[in-house]
């Protein structure tokens, strides 16, 4: 019998909190917080997911040949403030996939290095509250030849990407609502083999990846303390096609996908400058990816390069 593989969505495994000391407070490529000038902030995330259900195109299936499908990953990340208005984001994960039933071997490895300029371009009072809003660049780029024609097991797509990002923040005492919206543009890949079938077939080692755009909407509590808030994310491919009923899944499928979840992070009172970030998340639609749910926990630990006797650290917004 023919195995149906599937591609497990490797940007859910990127769902990332990072965690500042206090009154330097949390901060992501997707959230309204910004970095102190020439303070870094520096660690590390476990994340896992699974799924047992997914989506091939439209029909939701499961697949007794593939079982469960696990994604585990430790990201190490950070955060370096170059002003109060413009910050540096890093980080760079080690993946490891399997399936509970069938002969395919999982993988592992280092998978890409993403970076991201994150500039505060608008801080504006706006009744009693404070509005701000964020222009975004990144890249990313693959760290090692890991094989991305592998899937739902692939540890990545193997492609070098750009992505553009505006966010906008509205701050009223300590509760917020943040959105973001992202366009990633997505470079070719090479597989290892010389032709392949799509919708037509192709006599190349080239594929051509369709581009994609993302929306995050974040809302809840924000404090020098904590940070408690809800998300909902969704991802859309532009272009691709589905996956072709019992076929194996491809790199450029179209991959759709909208995930709800919750996170926080808690500033130590105890220790100056150590966070600890956590949360989980569950797909509720979805077009040719995994129905997954995950989790994931954090450690960060805030470095002050300013050498000055007394930290005086200085958020973008008062809260």
């Amino acid at each position: 019998m023919k195995l149906l593989f599937f591609k497990h969505t490797v940007f859910a495994l990127l769902v990332l909190l990072l965690a500042q000391a206090p009154r330097l407070r949390a901060q992501t490529d997707e959230d309204a917080i910004m970095m102190s000038k020439k303070n870094l902030c520096v660690g590390a995330t476990y994340m896992r997911s699974n799924w047992d259900h997914y989506w091939e195109g439209t029909f939701k299936r499961n697949n007794q040949n593939l079982g469960t499908v696990t994604a585990q990953m430790i990201g190490l990340m950070g955060t370096y403030g170059v002003s109060r208005k413009l910050n540096i984001l890093v980080n760079a994960p080690y993946v490891e996939t399997k399936a509970s039933a069938g002969t395919l071997h999982g993988q592992h490895g280092i998978q890409d290095l993403s970076a991201w300029i994150k500039w505060l371009a608008v801080e504006q009072n706006i009744g009693n509250g404070v509005l701000s809003l964020y222009a975004l660049g990144g890249a990313s780029l693959p760290l090692t030849n890991y094989i991305s024609d592998y899937l739902p097991l692939s540890i990545g797509l193997h492609s070098r990407t750009v992505s553009g990002r505006i966010t906008a923040d509205y701050q009223l005492g300590n509760f917020f609502a943040t959105a973001n919206y992202t366009y990633t543009f997505r470079d070719d890949i090479t597989i290892d083999r010389n032709s392949y079938y799509t919708t037509a077939l192709h006599v190349t080692d080239k594929v051509d990846m369709p581009n994609m755009t993302a929306f995050n909407f974040r809302t809840g509590y924000r404090s020098e303390r904590w940070i408690i808030e809800a998300v909902l994310s969704n991802m859309t491919t532009i272009g691709g096609f589905d996956i072709r009923k019992n076929d194996m899944p491809f790199p450029s499928n179209k991959m759709n996908a909208t995930m709800v979840g919750a996170h926080f992070k808690y500033n130590f009172k105890a220790v100056a400058g150590l966070s600890l970030t956590g949360g989980g998340n569950t797909t509720v639609a979805g077009r040719n990816v995994g129905q997954a749910t995950g989790f994931d926990i954090g450690v960060f630990y805030i470095l002050d390069f300013t050498h000055k006797t007394k930290k005086t650290a200085v958020p973008a917004k008062t809260n």
